[in-house]
């Protein structure tokens, strides 16, 4: 009878031994970080058209199986600004993960600086595993997949000798060397670090800037619940890839709260220091018609096209003169000042029509930095461009 009762005892303990101690073989990890509210690329070129929630959904739908077991982590600074329209990109980023079912997701410096009783409504309501230095949240999950233990923490004290451990942090990749001996380290400083680097042990990675390339490390762990091997790889995901249709429609739910966050704000402040491509063709008309071939005359057309015409991140480089007094608003209320006209890159001048003399500010190529950053626009060269718009 004891015998019985000790062959019990010892099956019990080694059913309950902490998995990545009784298990071997591969362990994958699909890791973002440092989104910064991006829940989708601008797709302004297809150079830099990569990531996205939707994307990355629908990359794990088709690859789960062959990936498991694996784990869905993100390193934090998720969010952008606590604004409106930050608070909507929250929300929606929020919804995604959980279609996705992240094992873990770490609020940091960028979902601090929210009011402290938006996120944690969010994170109740769609039940996300959220990890944190601050509470009141845990500041660690211990995630349990097919036989694997993993801590998962943002606190560099929780270190467990019972399971593999993942750190994560925004603190960058040089200064996450010394927060000890954690198996990995995982940044979302928003550096841009294309390897993993390794340092007494622990793997550091970073994730990608906006998720436009959501990081892969396959690992390999024996039964002590060491790494004896590791791979990494970035997702490229384009716009060839298929998108997850739920999480494509809480990007499409996104795009009409933006919409609503305009028409609820009313009409536009009266006044206007912008004149409108029309009154400048009353005397410039061979340079309208020249302005008229070029895409600058249908920047607005291609928001629409993308449903982004009522994005205020969008709109801003497809009109005249948004976000200041007089400019651009919506296209229902001053429709006379959609695409890039005259006045966006000559400046408006009410005192030219006045006085003929006055020249226009001429077209420096800091004015076109404005919009032809690298993230939208990699290719662009000043004089080049230039002539493509020349009149």
């Amino acid at each position: 009878m004891n015998t019985v009762i000790l062959a019990g005892v010892v099956l019990s303990a080694i059913i309950s031994l902490p998995a990545a101690y009784g298990q071997s073989g591969s362990l994958n990890i699909i890791y973002t970080g440092s989104m910064n509210g991006k829940l989708e690329p601008c797709g302004c070129s297809p150079k830099t058209d990569y990531g996205g929630v939707a994307r990355l959904a629908g990359y794990i739908a088709r690859h789960g199986r062959e990936l498991s077991p694996y784990l869905l982590i993100d390193a934090g600074n998720f969010t952008a600004r606590d604004t409106p329209q930050g608070r909507l990109q929250a929300e929606a980023m929020l919804r995604s993960f959980r279609i996705m079912k992240y094992d873990a997701v770490a609020l940091l410096s960028n979902e601090k600086a929210f009011a402290e009783d938006f996120l944690p409504s969010l994170i109740r309501r769609y039940d996300i595993p959220a990890v944190s230095d601050s509470p009141p949240y845990d500041t660690s999950v211990l995630v349990k997949k097919d036989g694997f233990a993993v801590n998962i923490s943002t606190n560099p004290k929780d270190y467990r000798k019972d399971a593999l451990n993942i750190f994560l942090t925004d603190i960058p990749v040089s200064g996450s060397a010394a927060t000890g001996s954690w198996d990995i380290i995982i940044s979302s400083s928003g550096e841009i670090r294309e390897k993993p680097l390794k340092t007494n042990g622990t793997i550091i990675v970073s994730g990608y800037p906006e998720g436009k390339r959501p990081g892969l490390l396959r690992l390999q762990v024996d039964a002590k619940g060491d790494i004896t091997d590791f791979r990494h790889e970035w997702l490229l995901l384009g716009g060839d890839s298929e998108e997850n249709a739920d999480v494509r429609n809480v990007l499409d739910d996104y795009d009409s709260g933006v919409a609503g966050l305009l028409k609820e704000s009313g009409k536009p402040p009266g006044g206007t220091a912008y004149l409108g491509v029309a009154k400048c063709a009353e005397c410039h008309r061979p340079f309208v018609e020249s302005w008229g071939k070029t895409r600058h005359a249908r920047a607005f057309a291609s928001l629409q096209q993308a449903g982004k015409g009522a994005d205020p991140e969008c709109i801003a480089c497809h009109t005249v003169g948004f976000g200041e007094k007089g400019g651009f608003y919506t296209i229902e209320t001053t429709p006379e000042l959609a695409n890039v006209q005259c006045e966006e890159c000559h400046g408006p001048d009410r005192e030219h029509i006045e006085d003929f003399s006055r020249p226009m500010k001429p077209v420096s190529e800091s004015v076109c930095l404005k919009c032809h950053k690298k993230d939208n626009s990699p290719d662009f060269d000043y004089e080049r461009y230039l002539e493509k718009i020349r009149h």
